[in-house]
């Protein structure tokens, strides 16, 4: 196992300034001994400048769980401008592994996890808080200063502040837009990492053009019949809009759920829910056991109601469940991109046309710039013909895997797999056997680790283990 060489490619003037360098000592007089680097991992942490240890909490034996504070510039571009401090967190496993960056694109969960790379690899991991989400944002919030460039830079002065410590190679690594955060990391700063895995990334390249969804929602599974019902219960949930409308304004006032901030009201709160509830079907529920729990459209108003909350959820259409997530919408609006559903069947139905989209939550106080259309272009353009040692995974009945990013060359060590009967939670482990085997030797071989089993530390779960948290920051457009 090689130490990394810290963040590019040595080019050959350097590999010769070196040479003379070490040349010239042997002839010089030997200097004092400097101090060596400290050995406990909380001494080195605090070495770093910028870099705060907020509070060590117990793990399991061979673990050291942090949540850091990490310095950064509110715009890269304005170095002596204003900071905010990005939250992390580091699950230390030892100074000899390699260290696998995790991100989930939104916010940090600050108990210790692991993901699938860091157990595969026995890894240390550093999972980021992304700019903008609080607590992570800068205090007054200058939103021109969310795109993906400046997160790319976020991550790269991260990497460069913790190279010194963790010396092994390093992967990246998310889920949805976790995967699409890695991934524009890895465009602007291609020598940070040496391997990325990008899980169910989302990859919206032109932003009006859909039919790839509108595709999906024809075409998945194998049995048509599903995807009839889901159609089915909609129009029926719109045709009784005044009932379920009441019960989401009970519910509301049963919960302080308010609806001002963001959608508006009640009613449209109500229809952009509908609209989303047969993606969110596809995104989480499995296929195809839960088609037989898809209402009939004489089901009682309550039955249809609970089929409703439990896809989509009634509370995360409120001011209380939207804000939390206005960073990413705002992204969505300005460069993402921002996926279409079928609205055929519900012809007559709808009262807001164009509701579905990233700009229906965002306050209307909040100045909105024009969309960027030619960020999602590059980033697609450069993992397609530029882009080396990158893994991307994508469920068979995931919506968001309709435009995915297109990755599979030798030369360059990209390669992309397709999990069978998976959706938005796919991972190695649900690939085919030999997907799964040529995905996880790629891995190893990027990190520069042997066949030697991963220590599973009991009581460290799995990120996959946080089962509701993920549903909630990792759905995407939700």
């Amino acid at each position: 196992m090689t130490p990394r060489t810290p963040h590019s490619a040595v080019s050959w003037r350097a590999a010769a300034g070196a040479l003379l360098t070490a040349t010239a000592l042997l002839f010089t007089a030997a200097p004092a001994s400097a101090d060596p680097a400290p050995t406990d991992i909380a001494d080195r942490l605090e070495a770093v400048p910028g870099l705060r240890i907020i509070e060590e909490t117990e793990t399991e034996p061979g673990f050291r769980h942090f949540v850091l504070g990490y310095e950064q510039p509110a715009d890269h571009g304005d170095a002596d401008g204003r900071t905010f401090e990005q939250r992390l967190t580091l699950l230390h496993r030892g100074f000899d592994r390699p260290t696998v960056l995790h991100t989930s694109g939104y916010n940090v969960s600050v108990g210790a996890f692991r993901s699938e790379p860091a157990r595969i690899l026995d890894a240390n991991q550093i999972s980021t808080e992304q700019r903008f989400f609080e607590p992570s944002r800068p205090d007054p919030a200058d939103w021109d200063d969310l795109d993906i460039r400046q997160a790319a830079a976020d991550h790269h002065r991260l990497v460069e502040a913790l190279n010194d410590i963790y010396r092994q190679e390093w992967i990246s690594t998310g889920a949805s837009k976790g995967g699409m955060t890695s991934v524009y990391h890895r465009r602007f700063y291609p020598d940070d990492i040496d391997g990325t895995v990008a899980y169910v990334a989302p990859n919206d390249v032109v932003d009006r053009e859909d039919h790839a969804y509108r595709k999906f929602f024809r075409t998945v599974g194998d049995d048509p019949q599903c995807q009839d019902d889901l159609e089915g219960l909609q129009h029926e949930a719109l045709e009784r809009r005044g009932e379920l409308v009441d019960h989401y304004t009970a519910l509301a006032q049963k919960n302080d759920w308010t609806f001002d901030r963001t959608l508006g009201s009640a009613d449209r709160a109500f229809e952009i829910l509908v609209l989303d509830t047969a993606w969110a079907f596809w995104q989480y529920q499995p296929y195809p056991e839960a088609c037989a729990d898809v209402p009939a459209p004489d089901a009682s108003t309550e039955e249809i109601a609970a089929f409703l909350d439990d896809v989509a959820g009634f509370s995360f259409y409120t001011d209380q469940g939207t804000l939390p997530y206005i960073p990413y919408y705002f992204q969505a609006a300005t460069q993402l991109g921002t996926p279409s559903v079928p609205t055929g069947h519900l012809d007559g139905l709808l009262r807001y046309p164009g509701l579905f989209q990233a700009r229906s939550y965002l306050p209307d106080e909040m100045d909105v710039p024009r969309f960027d259309r030619w960020a999602m272009p590059d980033v697609d353009h450069w993992v397609s013909h530029r882009s080396e040692r990158m893994l991307f995974v994508d469920g068979e009945y995931d919506p968001w895997g309709a435009e995915h990013f297109r990755a599979g060359s030798a030369k360059r060590d990209t390669m992309r797999f397709v999990a069978p009967g998976a959706n938005h939670g796919a991972d190695i482990a649900a690939l085919a056997d030999a997907d799964r085997a040529k995905a996880t030797e790629a891995l190893k071989r990027w990190a520069g680790v042997g066949d030697e089993a991963a220590a599973m530390a009991e009581g460290i779960p799995e990120l996959d283990d946080a089962g509701e948290r993920r549903a909630k920051i990792e759905r995407g457009f939700r």
